[in-house]
């Protein structure tokens, strides 16, 4: 069964956090959390989804780009997937925490944590953003239900 987190341990209180927005790079990887003063108070290695582009299709293992919203934060321990390799349904997959984005016409997008670390810096997951399950515990404090979350193209178009 899925659990929403309760938002009881930040270290800050919610208001303080209100104008912070999460900024994700595919081109370099990375994420970043930036505050109402455009300085960046978080940064971390990714994953991203391992084909290029924007995501149209379920399947199309692209990262989808836009602003979007964390709508809920769940503890993810218990979840599994079959990552299609072979081995059948993997426990813990998704890591500690999944940030689950309001992205139109898709359910399963989100910000989570990993079992395979050394994905962390490639073009590998189905579309979701992946970080070691360290960093996204550490991206827990600095998140709230409907924070931005931009997603920055793979190029911009010339």
């Amino acid at each position: 069964m899925k659990r929403i987190l309760t938002i009881l341990t930040l270290a800050l209180p919610l208001c303080m956090l209100a104008g912070n927005r999460i900024v994700v790079s595919k081109k370099l990887l990375q994420l970043y959390v930036i505050n109402e003063k455009n300085d960046t108070v978080f940064s971390r290695p990714i994953a991203c989804g391992m084909n290029m582009g924007n995501k149209t299709r379920i399947g199309d293992h692209k990262t989808p780009e836009g602003t979007f919203k964390i709508i809920k934060m769940y503890d993810a321990t218990s979840w599994k997937h079959d990552f299609k390799d072979g081995k059948g349904m993997r426990a813990e997959a998704y890591g500690p925490l999944f940030f689950r984005l309001n992205v139109p016409g898709f359910n399963d997008i989100g910000i989570h944590g990993t079992i395979f670390p050394e994905s962390i810096g490639t073009r590998s997951s189905e579309g979701c953003v992946r970080m070691r399950n360290e960093d996204i515990k550490a991206l827990y404090r600095h998140c709230y239900i409907g924070m931005p979350v931009i997603i920055e193209a793979d190029s911009i178009a010339e």
